[in-house]
């Protein structure tokens, strides 16, 4: 297959935003919100746009990749600027043929040149690691609210990148996202049913129940 990566144009935006929504609907709840995200992801601080990237196929969008700035506060006191992956989106039809692994490689490289130590995301460890993510813990690093969590992923874009990088994860606040901006913005495209219980979004609960505290076992609720 004939696949092209270049930086998001303009232009670009309501393919990959649409590429964005039949990537993830239903996913990881019923409906979604990854695409009202990336939408307002474009205009942020922390956005960057040498890592905001498209896949092509004969011209049309059929997967879109993005960082953003984030921050590490480390336990001695220092602040590690890394970058938060997300959302990667690859159309249904074109997924299982590595566009999303050559979109992350990209993202590697570019962030790399661009100075960047680390690239970090919440995501399913069993895709990721072979992207060549690490759980966080791994390098000592935890959630905002101090957790261990075990879809947690960071990825070193050189050798020691995260030494001493021990301490708490902080993404930006844009992906807070508001349910009911997200549904009002949903509402300029075409209808799709929202379902519950598929088996991603049971995979998903799975994993964001597994975490630990800082300095206790691991915990599995749900």
């Amino acid at each position: 297959m004939d696949i092209t990566l270049r930086q998001e144009a303009s232009g670009d935006y309501e393919q990959s935003e649409s590429v964005t929504r039949e990537a993830f609907w239903n996913q990881y709840a019923p409906g979604c919100m990854e695409h009202y995200l990336l939408h307002i992801m474009r205009t942020c601080p922390a956005f960057i746009p040498e890592l905001d990237i498209v896949a092509l196929s004969q011209n049309m969008v059929v997967g879109h990749a993005i960082c953003l700035r984030a921050v590490i506060h480390a336990d001695s006191g220092r602040e590690h600027s890394v970058l938060t992956l997300g959302p990667l989106s690859v159309l249904p039809a074109y997924q299982h043929r590595g566009i999303g692994g050559r979109m992350i490689a990209e993202l590697k490289d570019r962030a790399k040149t661009l100075g960047f130590p680390a690239i970090l995301l919440c995501g399913d460890p069993d895709y990721y690691k072979r992207q060549g993510f690490l759980p966080a813990e791994v390098f000592g690093i935890r959630t905002a609210d101090n957790l261990y969590l075990t879809a947690l992923q960071a990825c070193e874009l050189s050798e020691h990148a995260l030494r001493g990088a021990e301490g708490r994860y902080c993404e930006d606040a844009v992906y807070a996202v508001d349910p009911s901006a997200a549904l009002a913005f949903d509402r300029h495209f075409p209808p799709k049913t929202p379902l519950n219980g598929t088996p991603s979004q049971k995979r998903f609960q799975t994993l964001a129940a597994m975490y630990r505290e800082a300095d206790t076992k691991l915990r599995a609720d749900g």
